[in-house]
């Protein structure tokens, strides 16, 4: 369902699954401060995709530099620590 806002724009809804943890995390946050889950949830991810799209302008590739690390063969951090039973 979409809904005219102001300044010609259309709110839709999204439905997603999280983690009952995160959702509960959310709802509290909100509640505590007085926020809609709505707009909080919206300006998160417009804050995360602006970043990204950020460091991706600045030639920031994530895939590219793990890739490139790959072919070195170095091993990523994370992989070591589960490797070791410390993850």
């Amino acid at each position: 369902m979409r809904k005219k806002t102001g300044a010609n724009a259309f709110k839709t809804t999204l439905a997603v699954k999280l983690d009952s943890r995160v959702a509960e995390r959310v709802r509290s946050y909100c509640a505590e401060r007085g926020i809609k889950q709505g707009f909080f949830v919206e300006k998160a991810l417009k804050e995360t995709l602006d970043g990204l799209a950020a460091m991706e302008e600045e030639g920031l590739d994530l895939r590219a530099a793990r890739a490139a690390l790959r072919e070195k063969g170095e091993i990523p951090y994370d992989k070591i620590r589960r490797k070791l039973g410390l993850a």
